[in-house]
């Protein structure tokens, strides 16, 4: 006979009705009555130390002769289908999970979807504060379960991606004993310094306007459709960000049904507001094991899981915790992963994190199983397209190496004379009313293509300076974060300032097959990675300052990690440019309160990259010495 759950009778919901109008023979459906058939779907509202009631899904194994740990999501994306009848075509991160046998919990957090409270954008821990958070509902929802699920061996491993994985990160703080395993991937931590909506003090006003029309409108009641797409009334998103204006301007469309957009056009520094949020200083007393999965070509949430990477070593040491980067964009482990856009990565990366990494994580410290063979980084190398297995990340052996801009468009890992011949410096006009596009897609989104889309788009313009190599004369592979150093000049008083590491392919080079869409990769200028610095905070976050017309001045930053091959016969080309639109906002180029920018504000400067003597500006590229490098991974 068997056992039925022992949920208390005020917490039984009424259950929805049964699956209507979905074709029997489709997959989907298919797939979710094999689902009904192995696991029990179960609705509840469990109640939080402040009375607040999340709904809560739970998947139970209908084979009751063994116990199962829980596995866990929460998210503010919703849990569909909603029906106690209804269920999933797959349970867990894939259907691998499905088969194992877990008790799976999808819960919708705090003012979200079906449950009750006040959603707040990445709520804050405040130590000491006594409110509740993300982490003490967490810690009463493993509580709720533990007493009221039967079959249960009484540990809990946690994961998701994006938002979900910043949830798994809010859980490992002051985490519930029963947690062991959490696996936060692509999490953001910290949304001022790299995450989502900022980069370098810029905002991401594509992805930023976007986000929040669609997942942080204020709401009446707790509702099953607690998202909405915001209606642009065109295609052309360069067009609509453009006539825009500054990224307040936004209100006209929001009104004040988006109060956490208005919250962060009234923070345009690193001030409190956005310094509470910042992850990685609560990451401390971390006793279970840690997964944290990344992306090479992640668009959204690339800075947050390095940083929780290296606060979780630092302020803990000895804890097990591994870093898995693939070349992904973001959540592209989820997928095939062998290629992205017109880069071809040669196998399906995605089945291979799924296959060999993540069930067997999850299996060994929730089921006792064999415990995977994992190194402490796990790196896909792209460019020689294979798995690296790292001891420590930045890994051992690597050699920093400048490359200089020079004149006449080169790049060069020889240092120019210290006295130069002719202008010392290159210089072009950045107009924020033409401003350099980020891609070349036509879309109302920030996309995901444009991580490794083909630079020649941009490369032409006037506004754009571009310095590239001769064609090496043999592989050259860069292994950790690559810092740049600029020396420039603005006649304004303030500017952004952008730079691209780009892989350029020879003339020869192959093109994809099949290839539908025509794409030539002969000279393919294929991105690698690129960041932002706005000039105003070049020397602090919290406290900007005006740039000095004309004087010349040093811009530092970092473009992030990356373990990359450039192959024999490939070149390395630099660009340099003042606009990144409209994925990032315009910088009006005079000291203002840019949020907030009249259209008077807004005017043309002429930009100068100086490249002799003290003032070459350069990139310092982390080099493996030949014969080194982290070993290659069957």
């Amino acid at each position: 006979m068997q056992r039925k759950p022992s949920f208390p009778l005020a917490l039984i919901p009424v259950f929805a009705i049964a699956l209507q109008g979905r074709p029997a023979a489709s997959a989907q459906s298919a797939a979710a009555a094999a689902v009904k058939a192995q696991y029990e779907k179960h609705e509840f509202m469990i109640p939080m130390r402040d009375g607040v009631r999340l709904f809560t899904i739970v998947y139970t194994p209908r084979d009751t002769s063994r116990t199962y740990p829980f596995l866990f999501q929460r998210t503010p994306y919703g849990n569909p289908p909603y029906g106690a009848d209804d269920y999933r075509p797959v349970l867990g991160p894939s259907a691998e999970f499905t088969k194992e046998g877990y008790i799976f919990v999808y819960q919708d957090v705090r003012g979200k979807f079906k449950s009750e409270g006040q959603f707040i954008h990445h709520s804050p821990i405040i130590q000491g504060s006594g409110k509740p958070n993300e982490s003490t509902d967490l810690y009463d929802t493993i509580e709720w379960l533990l007493a009221h699920v039967p079959n249960n061996n009484g540990r809990v491993g946690q994961l998701g991606i994006s938002y979900a994985g910043w949830e798994v990160a809010q859980g490992m703080i002051g985490a519930h004993p029963a947690i062991k395993a959490s696996s936060p991937q692509a999490p953001p931590e910290d949304q001022f310094l790299g995450d989502d909506y900022h980069s370098g003090g810029a905002f991401e006003l594509a992805y930023g306007f976007n986000w929040m029309a669609s997942n942080a409108r204020a709401r009446s009641q707790p509702n099953e459709t607690d998202s909405q797409r915001f209606d642009f009334g065109t295609p052309d998103g360069y067009r609509f960000f453009l006539d825009l204006g500054a990224a307040a301007n936004a209100k006209k469309y929001f009104g004040d049904s988006v109060p956490t957009y208005d919250d962060f056009m009234r923070h345009g520094t690193y001030d409190d507001y956005w310094q509470v949020r910042n992850v990685p200083k609560d990451l401390v007393g971390i006793r279970h094991p840690v997964l944290i999965v990344a992306g090479w070509f992640d668009a959204e949430d690339f800075w947050g899981p390095f940083n929780m990477y290296r606060a979780v070593v630092e302020k803990n040491p000895g804890a097990e915790v591994h870093l898995v980067v693939g070349p992904w964009r973001h959540g592209g482990w989820t997928q095939a992963g062998d290629a992205l856009g017109s880069i071809d990565f040669g196998s399906r990366t995605g089945d291979y994190f799924r296959r060999n990494v993540e069930l067997p994580f999850f299996n060994a410290y929730l089921k006792d199983k064999e415990k995977p063979e994992l190194p402490r980084a796990l790196v896909f190398e792209t460019g020689g397209n294979r798995w690296r297995g790292c001891g420590e990340w930045p890994p051992k052996g690597v050699s920093p190496r400048p490359l200089y801009l020079q004149a006449e468009g080169k790049a060069s890992f020889t240092p120019p004379p210290a006295v130069a011949r002719g202008p010392q410096f290159d210089e072009y006009v950045s107009d924020p009313r033409k401003p350099v596009p980020h891609t070349a897609e036509i879309t109302t989104g920030e996309g995901w293509l444009w991580v490794v889309e083909d630079q020649r788009f941009v490369s032409t313009r006037p506004d754009v300076l571009v310095y590239e190599s001769e064609p090496l004369t043999e592989d050259l592979t860069i292994a950790g974060p690559v810092p740049v150093e600029l020396f420039v000049s603005t006649s304004g008083t303030d500017s952004d300032w952008i730079v691209k590491l780009i892989d350029v392919f020879p003339g020869d080079a192959k093109d994809p097959q099949p290839n539908p869409k025509g794409v030539r990769m002969g000279g393919y200028e294929m991105l690698l990675t690129a960041d932002i610095l706005r000039g105003k905070f070049r020397n602090s976050f919290s406290k900007p300052e005006p740039m000095v017309p004309g004087e010349v001045t040093r811009i530092g930053f970092n473009l992030g990690d990356r373990y990359h091959t450039f192959l024999k016969g490939h070149r390395i080309m630099v660009q340099v440019q003042s606009t990144w639109f409209p994925m990032f906002d315009r910088n009006p180029q005079t000291y203002v309160d840019i949020y907030h920018a009249k259209p008077s504000d807004y005017h043309a400067a002429t930009e100068r990259v100086y490249r002799s003597g003290r003032s070459a500006s350069r990139l310092v590229l982390p080099v493996i010495a030949g014969g080194s490098g982290c070993p290659v991974m069957k």
